[in-house]
């Protein structure tokens, strides 16, 4: 007979994931005859019992959960550039000190999708990559659980440690630059609901505040390749171009190159574009694309290093890195 998993184990049983784990571990909160019910339905159906219970009693089990939750991009991939270089320095960090990385990307369903996969058992700790728009979701978890680092925005009073750039910096030096090559009609690509792109956003307005003559827009764009290309598009179809964009990701900015070349526009010429990440294509393409470079492979080992700390009981605080103006041939 196949066994079951704990995930599968809870929907046969009709309780949470968290409520389940409970009960296996012995938990007091968990009534005696639900917790009765549910071992008596992991022996019938296969459940690994005694290694799930020697897990939890350890509390190890030598392998660190990396989740991506997808709230406010569902149909945005894994194999995203940015996410891809990312997971790799994290993977590459993990496997140095002889963790696992278990990987899950979630579309969250209800306020405690993260308490479930915490409730399950089976990592160590967990590295969240992005907030999306589920930042009091975290921020609720954050304030009970320290086995947890962020890779996203820091906000003054938060329970939540976290590992980026300084976003509002790297918005200003974006529009900064191409108000210094003559540009005067800026777009911001890029939807404002994720606390680093409302960052970025707010860096790159409080740059053009410091010049009355230079007017600005948001485009909100959704981060999908085909789904940013059409949404610009679009933009373009019922609005006059900009002259200069700052797009919140190397992926929207090439989006928005492949639609300005649709529609005849010349980049730098007619519209300079930056973008924001410097992943590994952004040397390649055409025209090379000026980007605001933030380090992944750092920040994936500080991530792996400020968690492990956690782990250990130290008291850490969040890291905001530096970000670069990298000057290509798009602006």
């Amino acid at each position: 007979m196949k066994s079951v998993g704990l995930v599968e184990l809870a929907k046969i049983a009709g309780v949470s994931v968290s409520t389940a784990s409970r009960a296996l571990s012995n938990h007091p909160r968990v009534a005696r005859g639900t917790r009765e019910r549910i071992v008596a339905l992991a022996q019938e159906h296969g459940f690994r019992l005694n290694q799930t219970a020697s897990a939890l009693r350890k509390q190890r089990t030598g392998a660190i959960g990396v989740v991506v939750p997808m709230g406010h991009e569902v149909d945005q991939a894994l194999s995203d550039p940015f996410f891809m270089g990312l997971l790799g320095g994290l993977a590459d960090a993990l496997a140095k000190r002889s963790y696992d990385l278990f990987l899950s990307r979630v579309v969250p369903q209800g306020p405690r999708w993260l308490d479930d996969i915490i409730a399950s058992g089976r990592v160590d700790g967990i590295i969240l990559i992005g907030q999306s728009d589920q930042f009091d979701a975290i921020e609720r978890v954050a304030e009970s659980y320290e086995r947890m680092v962020v890779w996203g925005a820091a906000r003054l009073e938060s329970h939540q440690v976290t590992v980026g750039t300084d976003n509002v910096t790297g918005g200003e030096l974006a529009a900064r630059h191409l108000i210094k090559r003559g540009c005067k009609r800026l777009a911001f690509l890029g939807t404002t609901e994720v606390p680093e792109f409302a960052d970025r956003y707010r860096g790159f307005q409080a740059a053009v505040r410091d010049f009355g003559e230079v007017a600005e827009t948001v485009v909100p764009i959704h981060l999908a390749v085909e789904n940013a290309y059409r949404e610009i598009g679009a933009y373009l179809a019922a609005n006059p171009a900009p002259d200069g964009v700052f797009a919140a990701s190397d992926v929207i900015a090439m989006s928005a190159i492949r639609a300005f070349a649709d529609r005849g526009l010349r980049v730098p010429a007619d519209v300079a574009v930056v973008g924001y990440d410097d992943i590994l294509l952004a040397g390649y393409t055409s025209p090379a694309l000026t980007t605001v470079r933030q380090d992944v492979v750092y920040g994936a080992d500080l991530l792996v290093e400020l968690l492990l700390a956690r782990i250990a009981g130290q008291k850490v605080g969040s890291v905001a890195m530096l970000p670069e103006l990298i000057v290509r041939d798009s602006a």
